[in-house]
């Protein structure tokens, strides 16, 4: 478990860092602040647990096997009439006790924080003034748009404002201020705001007959709503909803998310599948060093094996699922890979536990 912990914390340091490039890139680029940085980089960890859990719980049990069996701890145990069964009851307890930490993570904690991730990224999208807020950078809230503020400053006045609105061809406009501010809508609803400019000049180009035409004013107001669009529904993905409406709720759960009644079975499948393939990839690391024996030159070679046989079990789950999003009725398929790990591990063990023949004599040790 020790080691477990390791393994898990390095895996998920290289998926997390990964991950956390492409956030920092996108929320620090649109002006969010270090501690909205963290707060999604911590939602998004559940998830990726649950990708790296099966990973490190075969490099434990691989490293354990393979110190025991240098040390001839292995050797000493089946020495003294222990069977591979016997030995291999530790590693399945262990695989239990991870499987049971994945459906932890899949049934509750990786709905959750998805859930209150997209939730999170929602408030983002409708919280417009904080996409803008951004000073001495050039933004582009929407294609087509261009937006600039110079400073802001303490009580809030934006100076030196330019906006650009391209998204109509026929007439494109642009507007600049020596100072701006941004006014709640209090009947626009939460988030939304206007953009009042003071001391500006509006500039419209009409391209049929290429003229300018140019307005001063004292004071314009600018709905900053129109700078993004209509806001649309939230986005709801099958893997925020708790596994008990996938079960119950099937056609409601189909109309929230627009997904496949495949997508459906394969997504509620897979939250019990991925405990069992902990369980499995812990045993096939485990039974296909057992089967080396001792020698003084290592297990590298069973080492290689048991990546090789998990790398064709994590085969079989990227294969299996596929056929289940065409035809439902093909359920099953989705316990393939761990049933096959399980399997394999099984018939590893049973070979192990087979006498070995002795090495014939070379014909001029039997003459002497």
């Amino acid at each position: 478990m020790m080691l477990f912990g390791f393994f898990s914390l390095v895996l998920v340091s290289i998926y997390w860092i990964n991950k956390a490039v492409r956030l920092f890139d996108t929320l620090i680029g649109d002006g969010q602040s270090a501690w909205v940085f963290l707060e999604f980089t911590a939602l998004t960890l559940p998830n990726v647990i649950r990708i790296v859990l099966p990973m490190a719980s075969f490099a434990a049990t691989v490293y354990v096997t393979n110190r025991l069996s240098s040390e001839s701890e292995l050797v000493v145990m089946q020495s003294t009439g222990f069977s591979p069964w016997r030995l291999a009851r530790p590693v399945l307890w262990f695989g239990v006790i991870v499987g049971l930490f994945m459906s932890m993570m899949t049934h509750f904690l990786v709905p959750a924080s998805m859930t209150q991730l997209q939730s999170r990224q929602d408030d983002l999208e409708r919280n417009v003034t904080a996409r803008l807020l951004t000073e001495g950078t050039f933004l582009h809230p929407a294609a087509g748009v261009t937006f600039y503020i110079r400073s802001i400053e303490p009580d809030g006045t934006l100076t030196d404002v330019f906006l650009s609105d391209r998204r109509n061809p026929d007439a494109p406009q642009t507007f600049t201020a020596a100072r701006a501010y941004l006014v709640a809508d209090q009947d626009g609803g939460e988030g939304t705001a206007k953009l009042v400019m003071v001391d500006g000049l509006a500039q419209t180009l009409r391209s049929d007959n290429q003229r300018l035409f140019t307005t001063h004013f004292q004071d314009f107001t600018y709905d900053i709503e129109r700078l993004f669009g209509a806001q649309t529904a939230p986005y709801v993905h099958v893997r925020y909803l708790s596994t008990w409406r996938l079960f119950a709720q099937e056609e409601e759960v189909m109309a929230l998310t627009g997904a496949s009644r495949g997508d459906l079975v394969v997504e509620r499948h897979e939250r019990f599948e991925q405990p069992l393939m902990c369980l499995a990839a812990a045993l096939i690391g485990f039974a296909a060093l057992l089967t080396g024996g001792f020698s003084r030159f290592g297990v590298w070679r069973q080492i290689v094996l048991a990546v090789v046989l998990l790398l064709v079990v994590k085969g079989i789950e990227g294969a299996a699922f596929d056929p289940v999003r065409r035809d439902p009725s093909l359920w099953p398929l989705v316990y393939a890979a761990p049933l096959a790990g399980l399997a394999i591990g099984t018939l590893m063990l049973w070979l192990s536990g087979r006498p070995r023949r002795p090495r014939r004599a070379p014909a001029e040790e039997v003459a002497a």
